[in-house]
């Protein structure tokens, strides 16, 4: 698995549990990254899983209202925590890194939701991601 692969898995890792119990961004990366039975962080996925949820805790309101003003008949607080972490992610990618290709976006967050939601959560994410990319004028 890429190192980004593994960054945004750590990144959503963190999130819910910052959502679960709150506390500090440091303390759930930490948390996600010792649940793993991976021995060896590479220092690329450690940087990016930061700059991710340091980037959707700092934006979480304008991120969660871009998710509300999207989502056609769900409200934020009526989503699962992982597809709302999911689209967070997503939607931060989308938003507020360029270097980001709106393709590579999608499809891992994507990919997070068939890994760690429920059999909806791929096609739920993939399509609120894509009104939301569309909005954001993203190609």
């Amino acid at each position: 698995m890429g190192a980004r692969r593994t960054a945004r898995e750590r990144a959503l890792q963190a999130l819910y549990q910052l959502e679960m119990t709150p506390g500090s961004v440091h303390e759930a990366l930490e948390s996600a990254w010792a649940a793993t039975e991976e021995s060896h962080r590479e220092a690329e996925a450690v940087k990016f899983a930061r700059e991710l949820v340091d980037g959707v805790m700092g934006n979480r309101a304008e991120i969660d209202r871009l998710i509300e003003q999207h989502s056609h008949n769900w409200r934020l607080d009526r989503m699962s925590r992982i597809d709302r972490n999911v689209l967070r992610l997503g939607v931060f990618e989308l938003k507020y890194r360029p270097d980001i290709p709106k393709k590579v976006s999608l499809n891992e967050a994507v990919e997070l939701g068939k890994n760690f939601g429920t059999e909806e959560s791929s096609a739920f994410v993939n399509g609120l991601l894509d009104r939301v990319a569309v909005a954001l004028g993203k190609q």
